[in-house]
């Protein structure tokens, strides 16, 4: 798995998804007999790829029990995301009113090493696929309670985590992602005018 100009370098690449403006990262990264550097954020190569991101002013990471789901919230900012440790199944839908991909739903596979970009107005959840996993955020504007947005249940079958999740079990999922709307009934209020 490596490219560019040497053995153990993988270069920045930059793929698009089923999500208009939703982008799958690989950044750059060198592996040698003692292990791997990644670059988890350098500006000029987003710039070269054709991606302009404002500065990030707050960035989180959450540590996850095997199984667990965080998401999905859909807030006005945009969001860079990855794992740090351990593997995470990543789901995306789209609620942008106006978007040509509103209500697309797209699925990542995240590891060390992948990272997606999510545009504001896409709502962004993961279940933790190994114990511990760290999950990380870079947003382009500090969270704040009450800040615009929107957030569907992760209960929904539309996002087809692969462990089972019982909703009473709050080690694996909030009251507060269990009790938000489901993604048809978000969708619904879209075309009613109701958000």
């Amino acid at each position: 798995m490596t490219s560019g100009t040497s053995p153990g370098i993988v270069d920045f690449a930059v793929r698009t998804s089923t999500i208009d403006g939703l982008l799958v990262v690989t950044p750059k990264q060198a592996t040698d007999a003692r292990g791997t550097v990644r670059e988890l954020f350098r500006r000029s190569a987003f710039a070269a790829a054709g991606v302009d991101l404002a500065p990030f002013e707050q960035i989180n990471v959450t540590e996850t029990r095997l199984g667990a789901v965080r998401g999905m919230h859909a807030e006005a900012m945009t969001k860079l995301v990855s794992v740090a440790a351990g593997e995470a199944f990543a789901a995306y839908v789209d609620l942008r009113p106006a978007s040509p991909t509103c209500g697309v739903v797209d699925t990542v596979e995240l590891r060390p090493g992948v990272q997606v970009l999510v545009p504001a107005g896409v709502a962004n959840g993961f279940q933790a696929l190994t114990d511990g996993c760290q999950y990380l955020y870079c947003f382009d504007t500090e969270w704040q309670p009450g800040m615009p947005g929107q957030a569907c249940t992760p209960l929904d079958p539309a996002f087809a985590w692969p462990i089972p999740i019982d909703p009473d079990d709050a080690s694996q999922i909030s009251a507060k992602d269990r009790s938000a709307p489901r993604l048809a009934d978000v969708l619904l209020d879209q075309t009613q005018g109701k958000t």
